[in-house]
C-alpha cells in the first residue's frame, strides 16, 4: 500500500472521529435527515466495470442512492446493499428511476471489476465505482465521510487489513442535488418514504 503523510493521516483520523461520532448519533436518531443546501450536488470521475470512466453524468434523469463502503466488509456493506436492493424492488415499476452507487474506500483490493461483480449479488442495477487514493479521498471529504486503511497484518503480499468508515445512504434527486441523509440503520418504510418524493 502506498505510505501516506503524516498531514494524510492526521486528517482521516480526525474525520474518521468526526464521521464515527456522526454515524453513531444518526443511528441513534434513525430518521432521515432533510440535507437539501447543506451538502453539495452529485459529481465525481471514478472507475467502473472494465475501466470505462464514470461520471454522474451518467444517472442524469435518475434518483441516486449512493453508499461508501468496500467489497470484503463483512457485515454493514453486505446488510446495506441488501436493504436498498429490497427497497428498489418494492418501488415496482417506478424502480428503474432509481440508481444505487457503492462507492469503494479501499481502492487497493477493490477493483472495478471485483466491485461490479460484488454489487450485482444484490442488483443487478447496482453501480460499484471506485479510484485511485486522491479520487476516493476527494469524494468523500465532499460529502463528508471518513474512513481509514488499516495497516496489514504482516509483510506478506496480499496480508489482510482492516478499513473502517463512516455510515450513512446518500439520496439524491433527479437533478443530482442532494435531498437526504439516511442511516444505514433506516427503515425499509422511512427509505421508500424519503425515496418517492424524488420520483418523477
Amino acid at each position: 500500500m502506498p505510505d501516506e503523510t503524516s498531514l494524510g493521516r492526521l486528517t482521516r483520523r480526525g474525520l474518521l472521529a468526526l464521521g464515527l461520532w456522526l454515524g453513531s448519533m444518526a443511528v441513534a436518531l434513525a430518521v432521515v435527515h432533510p440535507v437539501r443546501g447543506f451538502l453539495p450536488d452529485l459529481k465525481f470521475t471514478l472507475q467502473g466495470a472494465g475501466g470505462v470512466t464514470v461520471t454522474q453524468q451518467a444517472f442524469a434523469g435518475k434518483v441516486v442512492l449512493m453508499f461508501f463502503g468496500y467489497a470484503s466488509c463483512p457485515d454493514i456493506c453486505p446488510t446495506t446493499m441488501a436493504q436498498l436492493a429490497q427497497v428498489r424492488q418494492a418501488l415496482g415499476p417506478k424502480a428503474d428511476q432509481v440508481r444505487i452507487l457503492f462507492v469503494s474506500v479501499d481502492p487497493h483490493r477493490d477493483t472495478p471489476d471485483i466491485l461490479q461483480h460484488y454489487v450485482d449479488q444484490f442488483d443487478p442495477h447496482a453501480i460499484g465505482l471506485t479510484g485511485d487514493e486522491h479520487a476516493i479521498a476527494a469524494l468523500a471529504r465532499r460529502y463528508r465521510v471518513a474512513y481509514q486503511i488499516g495497516k496489514p497484518s504482516s509483510s506478506a503480499p496480499g496480508a489482510p487489513y482492516e478499513v473502517s468508515h463512516s455510515r450513512g445512504i446518500f439520496g439524491f434527486d433527479t437533478r443530482g442535488h442532494a435531498a437526504w441523509l439516511a442511516p444505514d440503520s433506516e427503515s425499509k418504510a422511512d427509505l421508500l418514504a424519503a425515496i418517492k418524493p424524488l420520483l418523477r
